[in-house]
């Protein structure tokens, strides 16, 4: 028998209506919110507020919105608070209910504003930090690359000038800004008293193309570094149009850091990284370099026409001179130009040489070479830049790194601004970084135990603390700092011995028990103990490694 017509009579009371229900089992939003605590924003943003007046959105919620803008990739605020009434799992993630007023889409701009960028860079920050607990991050190789982010302006609104006049423009413009309570970006930019052109809309934005067939438009510069091991993105910066991409290089390995308490060891990115100043600022640090040398894809016009090439000339170190393809000698000058030494030859001798033509065209008769302060250095990472493993990585990088910013283009809306001014692009650009580490933290959730227990290792061995997970429910172990050697503190002996672990006896000799009972475990033995605890039983019902 075929039922009856479906209809809907409005009802004054709602019963029996569960969102928890509601809410599919394998929804994507329930994936996020099981790995993100969003606790740490109130007490992050408490002093922000007043004690007394109208009592404002829960800061979460502000965040949870915030995110959802990205993640699905909604067109405005606006258009997100009229979707969010009709979405049972956007309610249910902003623990929201049926009968609740959605917020106003004006809490969002009020909340950038009072907030400023350092709130988001945070909350950026603690997803690679989550990533990092989770094993999910190698952190001693990183891939790195710029990307062009159309500003949100027009080229219409451009005003043009002699370089004095934008600069003053670009002040007037900047101050009409203030009036709306946006702050004043000053850092970021290239070179700002050098622009001929400076926008009405968006004063930050610089006129910048991708190559030399794309027109000119307004826009900013994404820098990034991915981790090679799952993509996670572990430092951002965002800047003007302007800014070459190898004037970041050094900024974002210290920013990355910091942010996964990992050395780098390897650096990857393509030819526009490729310089002598950054190969040698790697060789300072002792990262390998496998970044595309810049030198190799410029056109050597000396080859084409069978010229003497720098590589044709021997240098002397002792006498600090080149010698020539001829004999003669090439000696330095006194100066350094900018960064560079300068070998002269001596002209008298070059006007009767046989070999002129293939060695100078000048007028004067002088062969000009230069060589870095750093000369050796750049040559060792220019060694390792055309190695194989070097050439690997960069194949590696061309679906890692282009990889994460085809994802962040095609479904978080990375290639346009949203807002104007450089700080609202930088909050754009720390969401979107922080959607995607989510996204990779749940897609990877297979991954994690075997992983943490990897990264437990590694921390343990650099002497960092950690509370180690329970065994058989019976063996809880404590941490506390470790000593000027190096040495970790782990619990009662007793405890060990009923689980079967003994102390080591080389444990015993080299340090004494501590009050309480504990035992001083040096790091060299640490290994071992993870070794035995991880052959055992342990309880998954909480983290595997907790940072102290």
């Amino acid at each position: 028998m075929i039922g009856p017509i479906q209809e809907r009579e409005a009802k004054l009371f709602h019963y029996g209506v569960n969102l928890e229900k509601r809410v599919r089992s394998n929804n994507p939003l329930r994936a996020v919110k099981a790995a993100v605590d969003f606790g740490f924003v109130r007490k992050r943003v408490g002093s922000f507020y007043g004690k007394d007046g109208h009592e404002s959105e829960d800061p979460i919620v502000i965040m949870k919105l915030m995110l959802l803008l990205f993640m699905d990739n909604v067109s405005s605020e606006r258009e997100l608070m009229r979707i969010v009434g009709e979405r049972l799992d956007y309610l249910w993630f902003l623990e929201l209910d049926l009968d609740d007023e959605i917020p106003n889409h004006s809490v969002l701009s009020k909340a950038r504003k009072r907030w400023g960028g350092d709130v988001f860079e945070e909350v950026f920050i603690t997803t690679v930090q989550q990533c990092v607990a989770a094993g999910l991050v190698d952190g001693q190789k990183i891939h790195m690359d710029g990307s062009l982010i159309d500003a949100n302006a027009s080229n219409d609104s451009l005003r043009h000038g002699p370089p004095a006049l934008i600069e003053a423009l670009r002040r007037v413009y900047r101050g009409e800004a203030e009036k709306l309570d946006e702050p004043d970006d000053e850092a970021g930019g290239g070179k700002p008293g050098e622009r001929a052109a400076v926008s009405r809309t968006d004063p930050d934005a610089a006129l910048s193309r991708k190559h030399s067939r794309d027109p000119a438009k307004l826009r900013y510069k994404h820098h990034r570094v991915v981790d090679d091991q799952c993509g996670v993105i572990t430092a951002v910066e965002t800047t003007t149009g302007d800014v070459p991409e190898n004037q970041k290089l050094m900024g974002l390995v210290q920013q990355h850091e910091s942010n996964t308490r990992c050395e780098v060891g390897v650096v990857v990115a393509d030819a526009q990284y490729g310089t002598n100043e950054n190969f040698a600022a790697c060789q300072q640090q002792h990262i390998r370099s496998h970044m595309r040398d810049l030198r190799s894809t410029l056109k050597q016009n000396r080859a084409k026409k069978g010229m003497f090439q720098q590589s044709d000339f021997q240098y002397d170190a002792e006498t600090e001179t080149y010698i020539c393809p001829a004999g003669e000698r090439l000696k330095r000058s006194n100066s350094v130009d900018r960064g560079f030494y300068m070998f002269f030859s001596n002209p008298d001798i070059c006007e009767g040489c046989s070999l002129r033509r293939r060695c100078t065209t000048s007028k004067k008769h002088v062969r000009k070479l230069k060589r870095h302060v750093a000369h050796e250095q750049i040559e060792k990472a220019r060694a390792e830049s055309h190695s194989g493993w070097g050439r690997r990585d960069r194949r590696r990088r061309q679906h890692l790194m282009e990889g994460s910013f085809a994802a962040a283009a095609n479904h978080y809306g990375f290639k346009r601004a949203r807002w104007r001014r450089l700080h609202n692009q930088r909050i754009q650009d720390h969401l979107i970084a922080a959607c995607q580490n989510i996204w990779i933290f749940v897609r990877n959730g297979r991954l994690k135990p075997a992983a943490a227990m990897a990264a437990t290792d590694q921390e343990l061995l650099r002497g960092d603390c950690f509370k180690l997970p329970t065994i058989n429910g019976g063996l809880n172990t404590t941490s506390s700092a470790p000593t000027g050697n190096g040495t970790f503190f782990i619990a009662q002996p007793a405890l060990l011995r009923q689980e079967g672990y003994p102390p080591s006896p080389a444990t015993v000799v080299e340090q004494q028990p501590r009050p309480g009972g504990e035992i001083c475990w040096p790091t060299h033995l640490a290994q071992d103990y993870l070794d035995r605890l991880y052959s055992r039983t342990v309880d998954t019902s909480g983290p595997v490694v907790t940072r102290r």
